[in-house]
């Protein structure tokens, strides 16, 4: 019983680690919002909040993953300028350190689109 409980253990840590490095990306080095700030946007969708908070949320809101964060407007002008097409193919494929679907497997395109508008716009506009 105490063996399992510690390969349990060890696996969890395992697969944080892991999830941790999945979130590591080429941000901005120097955010231009904080990240305290970052975490308290919040979407105003009920759903579209469930799915950022469970899919976005652990990358986008630590300045230390070097995802860009959310209403870093900046940082997110430098991937948005691409063209939503260009973004849209990053999520489901994967880029950088950002895993393909961005740990959301159910999540569909207009989902994907939502969330990226969210996470790009500053706090000011935040809906």
């Amino acid at each position: 019983m105490a063996l399992t409980l510690l390969i349990r253990i060890a696996a969890l840590s395992i697969s944080m680690t892991f999830l941790l490095m999945a979130c590591e990306g080429g941000g901005s080095s120097t955010p231009a919002i904080d990240q305290k700030l970052s975490q308290s946007i919040q979407p105003a969708d009920p759903q579209l909040a469930a799915i950022y908070n469970r899919s976005c949320k652990n990358c986008h809101t630590v300045t230390a993953t070097g995802a860009p964060l959310t209403g870093d407007k900046e940082a997110w002008e430098q991937r948005t300028v691409k063209g939503m097409d260009v973004m849209l193919n990053s999520v489901i494929n994967g880029s950088g350190g950002m895993p393909p679907f961005g740990l959301c497997m159910d999540c569909d395109a207009e989902q994907f689109e939502a969330l990226i508008d969210f996470m790009a716009q500053p706090p000011a506009t935040q809906p």
